[in-house]
């Protein structure tokens, strides 16, 4: 029974994707072309509300070093700030500058149009279900991302320990 639901699952996501995403991600002001990646980064912070380094990391399912390498590219393009923790020195706060909130406002992965063209297709109770459903699998989704990254990330700490 869940291979019938992994395999269904496997057949809609894509479908969805190519029906609803939005095809570049180029800053029009500058002219700066960002990878999927970076855009989705941009996409977790806020102005004024920061988040660590490492609690980012652990959201999008990579090491913080890794997400430290993606961070300085943006940083370099003057879209993110990054600022030591006031209340913790260890930690990295990040959050957005004006010219990284303005791209994520004039920007998304999924097109809006496209999106509403979807869901215009189904009544008021599909809706419901279909956006219930995918708040489930999100849920789901971001348990198995921190699930995996907290392994990683220990997983290295534990083998870089034992080297030394």
């Amino acid at each position: 029974m869940i291979k019938d639901d992994i395999s269904r699952l496997m057949n809609f996501y894509p479908l969805i994707y190519f029906a609803c995403h939005t095809r570049h991600v180029t800053d029009e002001d500058t002219g700066v072309k960002l990878t999927a990646n970076q855009a989705s980064i941009l996409d977790h912070l806020e102005l004024n509300e920061p988040i660590s380094l490492y609690d980012l990391a652990m959201h999008m399912g990579v090491t913080p070093s890794t997400m430290s390498i993606s961070i300085d590219r943006s940083v370099k393009l003057g879209y993110v700030k990054k600022e030591k923790n006031l209340q913790d020195a260890r930690k990295t706060d990040l959050t957005l500058t004006a010219a990284g909130d303005k791209l994520k406002k004039s920007r998304s992965v999924l097109d809006p149009e496209r999106v509403e063209a979807i869901l215009n297709r189904l009544n008021a109770s599909e809706r419901k279900m279909a956006l219930d459903g995918l708040d489930l699998l999100t849920y789901a989704a971001e348990m198995e991302m921190k699930s995996k990254s907290q392994g990683k990330s220990w997983n290295y700490r534990n083998i870089k320990s034992t080297k030394t």
